[in-house]
């Protein structure tokens, strides 16, 4: 599977709070609209910066703070296509396989804000075309994950399956 896309960099620690203010979390569960407000605190014209495929990249503990499943939601239905960051909080992470929305752990120093990435995920390969750089991910998806990715979820995958087939 391969994704390319614009990097919309951002540091360290961004919580699930950053990514959907809490303000928006109970008032609709219309992903569409609160995909309008994606990283609204950080950067209130961001969902005007992005297009579709678009990646989002970070340092450390993406996603660190509330489990609820709106953060992963509302930047999957913002069209972006993956995270790559150097670590994520656990939860969010599962719960992100789970809704199908890809994750990468790599280091991402090398990635700029804007740069144009081509993403290689089940191999693990980012190529930073403006740079002219490969970058290994840490790791590479075990089966299970890349069949509920390729699913487009954990639900869709057991619809599509009825069961686990490791």
């Amino acid at each position: 599977m391969i994704l390319k896309g614009k990097a919309h960099k951002f540091g360290d620690d961004i919580n699930t709070d950053y990514i959907i203010s809490g303000k928006y979390k109970f008032k609709s569960l219309d992903f569409n609209e609160m995909s309008k407000h994606l990283f609204e605190d950080l950067d209130p014209e961001f969902y005007k910066k992005i297009n579709p495929g678009d990646i989002i990249v970070a340092g450390k503990n993406f996603g660190c703070g509330s489990s609820r499943e709106q953060a992963p939601l509302v930047i999957k239905y913002a069209g972006i296509s993956l995270v790559i960051a150097k670590s994520f909080a656990r939860i969010f992470y599962r719960n992100s396989i789970n809704i199908g929305l890809p994750l990468l752990e790599a280091n991402t120093d090398e990635i700029g804000n804007g740069d144009e990435l081509e993403v290689d995920l089940f191999q693990g390969k980012i190529y930073n075309k403006t740079k002219n750089i490969t970058i290994l991910s840490k790791s590479t998806f075990p089966d299970i994950m890349v069949k509920i990715l390729q699913a487009g979820g954990l639900v869709e995958y057991l619809k599509k399956e009825g069961d686990f087939k490791i």
